[in-house]
């Protein structure tokens, strides 16, 4: 492939310039990857399509099942089950030269639901009993907790109904993370079907437009949030069968609802009972090996070798399998810092230098390369999320500028900021530019998936937004009419801080499932210290359906906040522009796709009259006003009364405390609806 003389990625940075010849180094990377991938498969699509070669499959014209499973250095495999009694000598596998292991067996010798395992005598000579790598379903004794690997060949497989369904409908993404086991009111496990059915018609309802679902990859350890992966192409059994997963999704779509998995290929569980960590016996093959490189030092998970080829092929194919069988419509890339750095992220990114030395992970890189033109080819359309928090240039660029080819990134450093400005300064101490400056820092071209709080600022030893702002208070305040200063003010901040997060931090929205209506409390997970509860692992919906609790209120502004949005396609519009920055009225006013957004921050002083610039002359109307009765506001303006500019093209407002008002321009003779 001819690539231009200089990438488009320092044609469009000049800072990036003395950095050319890296950017050209990972280009050459890429090309070659795509060349011995085509040249071995005849395509980068056909060289995803591993689990139509490895794991359990039918011969096309016997009928026959082969299973065949990469153990380049192990000693022996047999494949047992309830098939052969659990005879570990009884089904021997036989290797190629490539070291994939394969053994035939009649049409009829694996049932649908029938429990299998490899028997695995590795490079070491130890001899151990492995869950198949390829594995597409698993099975938890109740029992002993001992995950077996499951056949899983239904009858009558899944009849999708929304099959016109494409993610190219949806042009800025308002993602609803949500994760499946506690997304009901009982405190237990939740399954896919009520998800499906009890939970997406809320999510539609309040005007999201895509669902990003976590753990759903099989993962042995509940309380791992789905981050310790164990089985990666099986749908995690917890929740129900592949045929459930398949009805959330085909559901969601029904609803108008794109579904984005979080996909975790930045490591995996050390289990080897139930993952695939030294599962040939050589001290690697998957991953890294050696002590340095083959943990992680936070997670202590095991990291993969993206510059060996089994591996690349292996996570291709598994993105591939989850847009193909499960029509998600594309990913939420967990913990990509950890895989752009051999330091993981533990060095300081200070300046363009730490973006090209030694310490990137020019493997990994390829990797993502790869798997982000793999994703677009077989789900055009599909989004591609990057968890970074380094910013790394042209991580969301087109690979043919020298890119990495992501849609969109977390713009992490948002929740970071506004949990410090809560916890660490008071509200008099919160800065007008400090607060402009955070919002609109981030490198544009390069889209952000904007949010105020995600699932890691709801779990055990933080606080959302909502409970940090009333803690205690909404146990026994929020009551709608019972007089509270503390939830008058943390209501107020509330949607302040959702609002001015999503108009200016971004080109997208991420709210994780019940923030939007301040769920109280915060997540944990059952486990050995807090007695296997689901006191805290579950969402109170019975909360924000009760109309005499103020939580429905606050779900009615983030509707309207959302509507407004998708009615002026807001997110898709250039950059907020500062229209005024008052650091002693504490008045931040801004203006992006059109509307005029005017926040008084200060918590006691009422300002009459005050002069704003506009964006153009004419009427102005109010579009969103916080003080709404109907967002628990106190309804102290006429918002029907329309402003217009003087000769100076100014606009003269009374701004209340703790308010935010949104205003649209209204041509003259124009309804105002």
């Amino acid at each position: 492939m001819r690539r231009p003389p200089i990438p488009g990625l320092v044609l469009a940075d000049g800072w990036l310039a003395p950095y050319e010849r890296e950017i050209k180094a990972r280009l050459k990377l890429y090309d070659s990857q795509v060349e011995r991938l085509t040249r071995k498969y005849g395509s980068l699509a056909e060289a995803a399509r591993g689990y139509a070669r490895l794991g359990f499959n039918r011969d096309a014209a016997t009928g026959e099942w082969i299973y065949r499973e990469w153990a380049p250095g192990a000693r022996e495999l047999f494949l047992i089950g309830d098939f052969n009694g659990w005879d570990r000598s009884a089904t021997p596998m036989q290797p190629d030269k490539e070291g994939n292991w394969q053994v035939r067996l009649p049409a009829d010798a694996l049932q649908h639901g029938q429990r299998v395992k490899v028997h695995v005598v590795g490079a070491d000579r130890e001899a151990r009993d492995r869950i198949p790598a390829w594995i597409r379903y698993t099975e938890q004794n109740p029992e002993t907790y001992d995950y077996s690997g499951v056949i899983w060949e239904p009858e009558q497989p899944y009849a999708w109904k929304n099959t016109r369904w494409t993610p190219a409908r949806i042009k800025v993404p308002l993602i609803y993370e949500a994760h499946v086991g506690m997304s009901g009111e009982e405190q237990r496990l939740h399954t896919y079907r009520e998800f499906a059915d009890q939970v997406l018609p809320r999510i539609a309802d309040t005007g999201y437009n895509t669902v990003q679902l976590m753990a759903i990859q099989e993962h042995p350890y509940y309380g791992s949030f789905g981050y310790h992966v164990s089985s990666y192409f099986a749908p995690c059994n917890r929740f129900g069968t592949p045929e459930d997963l398949k009805y959330l999704i085909d559901t969601a779509h029904g609803l108008g609802l794109a579904v984005l998995l979080d996909v975790v290929h930045s490591h995996a569980v050390k289990n080897m009972a139930e993952g695939l960590n030294d599962f040939d016996g050589s001290g690697g093959q998957y991953f890294h090996a050696g002590e340095r490189d083959s943990r992680h030092p936070d997670w202590d998970s095991c990291l993969f070798d993206y510059g060996r080829a089994e591996v690349l092929e292996f996570l291709l194919s598994n993105l591939r399998w989850w847009l193909e069988e499960y029509r998600f419509d594309g990913f939420r890339f967990d913990g990509v810092t950890s895989m752009l750095y051999h330091h993981h992220g533990h060095e300081p990114f200070s300046s363009l230098d730490c973006y090209f030395n030694s310490q990137v992970d020019g493997d990994a890189i390829t990797y993502l390369q790869l798997a982000t033109t793999l994703v677009q080819q077989v789900q055009p359309g599909a989004f591609l999320v990057a968890e970074d928090m380094s910013g790394m240039p042209g991580l969301c660029r087109p690979i043919a500028e020298g890119g990495i080819g992501f849609t969109h990134r977390l713009a992490m450093g948002l929740p970071d900021y506004w949990i410090k400005m809560i916890k660490d300064r008071k509200d008099e101490e919160w800065s007008m530019g400090d607060m402009w400056y955070t919002l609109i820092n981030r490198r544009y071209g390069e889209p952000n998936i904007a949010y105020a709080e995600s699932h890691d600022q709801a779990l055990v030893g933080d606080k959302t937004i909502a409970f940090r702002l009333m803690d205690a208070e909404m146990y026994t305040h929020m009551a709608c009419g019972m007089p509270s200063l503390i939830i008058d003010r943390g209501m107020a901040l509330h949607k302040m801080i959702r609002l001015v997060t999503l108009a200016a931090g971004g080109e997208g929205w991420l709210n994780f499932m019940g923030n939007e209506f301040g769920h109280p409390e915060w997540i944990d997970f059952p486990r050995e210290g807090n007695d296997n509860s689901f006191l805290h692992c579950r969402r109170q919906w019975s909360l924000v359906d009760n109309k005499l609790l103020r939580y429905h209120q606050l779900l009615a502004f983030d509707k309207a906040m959302l509507r407004l949005v998708q009615e002026v396609d807001l997110l898709s519009s250039a950059p907020a522009r500062p229209l005024n920055m008052d650091e002693a009225n504490r008045v931040m006013a801004f203006e992006r796709g059109g509307l005029v957004f005017v926040f008084n921050w200060h918590g006691e002083q009422a300002l009459p009259d005050y002069l704003l610039p506009a964006p153009a002359h004419g009427q102005w109307r109010v579009a969103l006003d916080s003080d709404a009765a109907c967002f628990g506001g106190l309804a102290r303006q006429d918002t029907s009364i329309n402003h217009f500019t003087n000769k100076k093209q100014q606009l003269s407002l009374y701004l209340l405390p703790r308010t935010v008002v949104v205003l649209r321009r209204a041509e003259f003779g124009a309804p105002l609806s």
